[in-house]
């Protein structure tokens, strides 16, 4: 099975703040994530590991 995070633990992995990462998910951004009930939010380490992958720049010239 894969690795489940939730919020906190994802943006310690992306070195980010927690709330970038809801302020993301309303926008439509940011990794892939599950979302349990009303409220429970997490993240597939996969999802994440691609998400970065997807982002992978080699020049800050090139478009998103």
């Amino acid at each position: 099975m894969n690795e489940l995070l939730d919020t906190t633990e994802t943006a310690q992995r992306l070195r980010m703040h927690p709330t970038t990462l809801a302020t993301w998910r309303t926008q439509g951004r940011g990794p892939r994530f599950l979302k349990i009930g009303q409220r429970k939010v997490l993240y597939r380490a996969a999802d994440i590991d691609e998400w970065l992958d997807q982002n992978e720049r080699e020049s800050t010239q090139e478009s998103l």
